[in-house]
């Protein structure tokens, strides 16, 4: 497995301090970030789960604990808009260039708006996926906020 991906180069480019962590990525698991959460021995809060949405009929990008499930009112809300759902899968692989189970914030073909549950914010290190199957990123939650020019914002249901 390359541990270079087009997420991790732009937070090299971006002079993000941040670590690489492989894991054997479970296509089967019935909640990946759970399974990611558990391989690599972290608490389930502090390992993030990247998801595609639409908030009134727009792409956004969610990041929020893997243990945890969004609000589509929150999420609205975080975007100033009146509704939310979630992206199908193949629009979401399409729009970011990754495949499910492997879609990072970090590097997506198109840039959408991104935001992350506040809570993570209060972790020292989080993990967040690094744009493949069984890779992920361990960086501080504030400096992917900055990287990714995201909003903060109470997403969690």
């Amino acid at each position: 497995m390359s541990k270079t991906t087009r997420a991790t180069q732009v937070l090299s480019q971006a002079g993000i301090a941040f670590t690489v962590h492989t894991y054997d990525y479970d296509p089967n698991a019935e909640r990946v970030g759970l399974q990611a959460a558990e391989a690599l021995g972290e608490a389930p809060h502090r390992v993030l789960k990247t998801l595609m949405a639409e908030v009134d009929g727009k792409p956004v990008c969610v990041v929020v604990p893997s243990d945890r499930e969004v609000s589509m009112k929150k999420l609205a809300s975080a975007f100033h808009g009146k509704s939310a759902n979630m992206m199908k899968p193949a629009d979401a692989e399409r729009l970011t260039g990754y495949h499910v189970g492997g879609i990072s914030p970090f590097g997506q073909k198109k840039i959408v708006p991104t935001a992350i549950e506040e809570a993570a914010l209060g972790e020292l290190l989080v993990y967040i996926n690094g744009g493949q199957r069984g890779l992920q990123v361990r960086l501080d939650p504030k400096d992917a906020l900055k990287v990714l020019k995201a909003v903060a914002a109470p997403l969690i249901a």
